[in-house]
Parts: C-alpha cells; structure tokens; sequence
C-alpha cells in the first residue's frame, strides 16, 4: 500500500499539537483547584463563541470563528503561554509565536498549512468581524474565569481594578455586550472584595 504523505504529514502535526495539552495557563478551572491547559482553553472559548454569537457588534461566520479559536493558541507549543498582564512576557510575544507558527503550520500539507496560517493571521491581525469576535471571547472566557475563581488569578499575581478594565476594554471592539457584563462584573467583584483597587 503507497503511503499517503498528506496523512502522515497530518498526523505528525496532530502528535506535535498534542504538546498543547501540557502548556499551563494562569488562570484556575472555574470548579477546580488546579491551572488551566492551553489546549482546554481552545476548546472551551469554541464552545463560548458557539454559544454567545448572537451577542457579536457585527454579522458573522460561527464556524469561522469557532475554528480561529481552536487553532488561536497552538503557537504556544513552542511559545508558552503569555499571561495577559506579563508587560515583559508582552514584548517578545509577537515573534516568539510567529516563529512558532512558522514551525508548526508547515508540518501539514502545504495548502492545508497555508489555509490554518491564514486563519491563525487574521486571528492575530483582528481587523474582520470574524476575528474581532473572537478576541473579544478569549478576553471574556478569561476574565470569567478569573471572577468565577474569586479572583484567584488576580489576586495571586496582584493583579487590581484598573488594570483589569484596561486589559479588558478591547472586548468592546467584538461584542460590546460582553464589554458591558465584564464591567458589571468587575463592579461585583469590587464590592465583594475579591478585586482590589489601586
């Protein structure tokens, strides 16, 4: 039986991307006491863009959105994941990913690679509905881990109020509904006593 060199060449990106898994992120599992993987990540800000599209500002593609979203963060295979607040972490992120997905796209077929680079791009370059969308969920899901966990990602990293709604603002460009649930939110949160201010 001839090999088929698109399988094989997918399989190993598969077996690579698999690494995804492994890479932990501050953030807590909302009912659980451990740090969240990159990997569960994808799949749960998928899940929120399925579920939350309606609250999108413009018309948009679901599926386009859910399946940036699945590949948004394979970078960090090779990259890690850079905590939203790391100003220093921040600073080199750009190439560190792009050089990650240099790497990792081109283990598939070439069309195949190029497709999910571009998805990966426009993702990054978060000029169309599409991608405005889905950055604006990866800040939410975030975020909504974060007030889930009593603030324990904040409050371990001393994170507080105002860098919080700075970080945050951009959800606005996707879904300014969210950007309004993630203000009352941190008005909760401030009450409560769980977020601090400066």
């Amino acid at each position: 039986m001839p090999e088929n060199s698109n399988l094989e060449s997918q399989i190993t990106f598969l077996v690579e991307v698999d690494k995804l898994k492994s890479v932990l992120r501050r953030n807590y599992v909302i009912h659980g006491n451990r740090r969240e993987n990159s990997a569960e990540h994808s799949w749960h800000v998928a899940l929120f863009a399925m579920i939350l599209a309606e609250h999108s500002n413009e018309s948009i593609d679901v599926n386009r959105v859910m399946r940036m979203l699945i590949i948004h963060d394979i970078v960090e295979v090779d990259a890690g994941d850079t905590f939203i607040y790391d100003d220093a972490g921040r600073q080199t992120q750009v190439s560190r990913e792009e050089e990650a997905a240099d790497r990792l796209f081109a283990l598939l077929p070439s069309e195949q690679g190029r497709s999910l680079r571009d998805l990966w791009n426009e993702f990054e370059a978060a000029t169309t509905p599409e991608a405005k969308f889905a950055k604006a969920i990866d800040r939410f899901a975030a975020f909504l881990h974060n007030y889930e966990t009593q603030g324990r990602g904040w409050s371990e990293n001393g994170i507080k109020r105002n860098r919080v709604l700075a970080v945050n603002e951009k959800v606005i460009d996707g879904s300014a509904t969210l950007w309004e649930k993630i203000q009352s939110f941190i008005e909760s949160a401030t009450r409560e006593g769980f977020l601090q201010d400066e």
